[in-house]
């Protein structure tokens, strides 16, 4: 069986900004990325279209536990207000890809961008349920947060892959604020309903592995770490802790077609994410808890070997949330080399 690579994308835009009365979540979404993602592909240019759907009916507390009621303000300039969640969130993601034949300190040298579009966030919707308990529902489709990655390298070993990468995101989707009236508690700012953007830039610094039992790597057991460091939040006093998500999978590839150029992939995969340092500014609330979010799921899809096609669905059931939504999500990944 030939070795095979896929194409990588590693991150996407579809998390963040909670606004002046709640946490702050990342970037980066871990739920996103196929198992072998996470490292240099053979050299060449790539295109890649992500299809991600996320759909939640639970908000979790500090503590784990869903809740359906949310208290604003402080006592007794306070008021209580119901919280019924139903959060559907879709983004499309096309991005591009290089693989260089450069070397730099004997690994592959490649970059990519993505540049996603989303009828909402994670983050945007967060803001609209936590600081001002209204609905969520006033969205449209339009751009998100565009990620760049201009340092991405690879080092090939039979056995291994090792991969190191530093990207950015830029904060181009669309993001506002405005004036809401509470009662008792009178005129706040907050984030606008349809926010999509989340209103800060960040660095990312990731590092990934791979090992494979047998030369020819068809079967591949991943991981990858990502630090996120975020800036400070437009139009308020707020910069977001920073935050580390872990991305594990096992991926097995099975001939479908007796000279082996159509393979099927399948296995396992999964995420841990938790926010590592506290939000701060005088516009944090509650600085000291942390977002955290757990999930489980699998990954089927093909590979035509000849065309560098790869088509991938992914399932994930988050099983644990802190401070944050806890749902399940739907990919549907296409890339094809040139």
């Amino acid at each position: 069986m030939k070795s095979v690579k896929t194409v990588a994308l590693v991150a996407l835009a579809i998390a963040a900004a909670f606004g002046a009365h709640a946490s702050e979540v990342g970037h980066f979404s871990p739920g996103l990325p196929n198992i072998r993602d996470f490292f240099v592909p053979e050299p060449g240019f790539y295109g890649i279209i992500y299809n991600y759907a996320y759909t939640s009916d639970q908000l979790n507390d500090r503590n784990g536990d869903g809740i359906n009621h949310i208290t604003i303000g402080v006592p007794p300039q306070s008021v209580t207000l119901d919280l019924a969640v139903d959060l559907d969130v879709y983004v499309v993601t096309p991005g591009v890809m290089w693989s260089s034949n450069w070397k730099v300190l004997g690994a592959k040298y490649g970059a990519y961008a993505m540049f996603p579009c989303a009828n909402t966030s994670i983050g945007a919707s967060l803001t609209t349920q936590t600081g001002t308990g209204r609905s969520g529902e006033a969205s449209q489709f339009n751009l998100a947060d565009w990620f760049v990655q201009p340092v991405w390298l690879g080092w090939t070993k039979a056995h291994w892959d090792v991969a190191l990468g530093y990207g950015f995101y830029a904060p181009v989707g669309r993001y506002n604020t405005e004036t809401v009236t509470l009662p008792v508690i009178g005129e706040i700012k907050t984030e606008a309903a349809d926010n999509i953007g989340l209103g800060f830039w960040t660095h990312q610094f990731q590092g990934a592995g791979s090992w494979y039992p047998w030369e020819d790597k068809r079967m591949a057991v991943a991981g990858a770490l990502t630090w996120e460091i975020h800036s400070k939040k437009k139009d308020f006093d707020l910069t977001p802790g920073q935050n580390l998500a872990l991305n594990w999978g096992v991926s097995e590839y099975l001939p479908l077609a007796k000279d082996k150029s159509l393979l099927l992939e399948i296995g396992p995969t999964g995420y841990n994410s938790w926010q590592v340092t506290d939000d701060s500014g005088d516009a944090a609330w509650n600085p000291s808890v942390h977002d955290g979010v757990h999930g489980v799921g699998v990954q089927i899809g093909s590979i035509y070997v000849p065309w560098h096609v790869v088509l991938n669905f992914r399932y994930i059931y988050e099983y644990a949330a802190t401070d944050r939504f806890k749902g399940q999500s739907f990919g549907l990944n296409f890339a094809i080399g040139f």
